[in-house]
């Protein structure tokens, strides 16, 4: 029978771009390197992606134990709405370095709630219809070559 280890990396970022923690969930007072950077130990639970009812956004949900410390972490997120990067990696389970990254994706903090025992953010899509605008982004010939001026656009 063989063992297949797998890590979630978690990387926090503040509004300014800068890294605010990096974590990972599965070596206790271990840091973990992953793209030349060290990831603490977070207990953590990663509840990967899920579009919603309607296909108009897409979420996911990081569970964590509620305490001072992730209750003071998490309200900033959500009030300064922090990016974060999620990477899932396959580990070597002879030494737990990374031995391939399976997926990155790209989230911002939008919510959460909690009880007296946990504390789940919900991570949503940065291009979400309904509860954040799309980021701004103007479109010009220099970036992509020329552009229609009317809306009467033909194909012959």
């Amino acid at each position: 029978m063989s063992i297949i280890a797998l890590t979630n990396f978690v990387t926090f970022y503040l509004p300014n771009g800068r890294v605010a923690y990096r974590f990972q969930n599965s070596q206790p007072d271990t840091k973990i390197r992953l793209n030349n950077a060290n990831h603490q130990y977070l207990s953590f639970i990663y509840q990967g992606a899920a579009k919603s009812r309607s296909g108009d956004n897409i979420e996911s949900n990081i569970v964590m134990a509620n305490n001072q410390i992730s209750m003071n972490h998490s309200i900033d997120a959500v009030r300064s709405r922090w990016q974060t990067r999620m990477d899932t990696c396959l580990m070597n389970p002879e030494n737990f370095t990374v031995s391939k990254i399976l997926t990155t994706e790209y989230w911002i903090v939008a919510n959460m709630a909690y009880d007296p025992e946990r504390i789940e953010l919900t991570l949503s899509s940065s291009i979400d219809a309904v509860g954040t605008a799309a980021p701004t982004r103007v479109l010009t010939r220099k970036m992509v070559g020329a552009l229609p001026s009317t809306a009467q656009i033909q194909n012959r």
